[in-house]
């Protein structure tokens, strides 16, 4: 199963959906199973996005904190994402491909 680990090491992203598409297909979605490392208090977890770490920022939620999300990402590249949960901070790069 393919993951990503935050810069920090708080957090994971388990890309069930993988590739991530943009824009997503419609067979499937872009799933990522988010897992905290450290304690959460169910607080939403708060995704800021920049495409190529520049540009404006997209925002996504997930209610509850980290767990089970579908992330869909206006364009294709390498996103930059800040996420923040729970009083914690982490960051991490995902890459979302063209549907073809």
């Amino acid at each position: 199963m393919p993951y990503v680990v935050g810069d920090r090491g708080d957090i994971a992203a388990v890309v069930f959906g993988d590739p991530l598409l943009s824009p997503p297909a419609q067979q499937r979605g872009n799933k990522i199973l988010w897992v905290s490392r450290v304690s959460q208090d169910g607080d939403p977890l708060l995704i800021e996005a920049r495409l190529d770490g520049s540009g404006t920022p997209v925002t996504r939620e997930v209610p509850g904190g980290p767990g089970p999300s579908g992330v869909d990402l206006p364009e294709a590249g390498c996103w930059h994402l800040t996420l923040r949960w729970s009083g914690h901070v982490d960051t991490l790069k995902l890459r979302y491909v063209q549907q073809r």
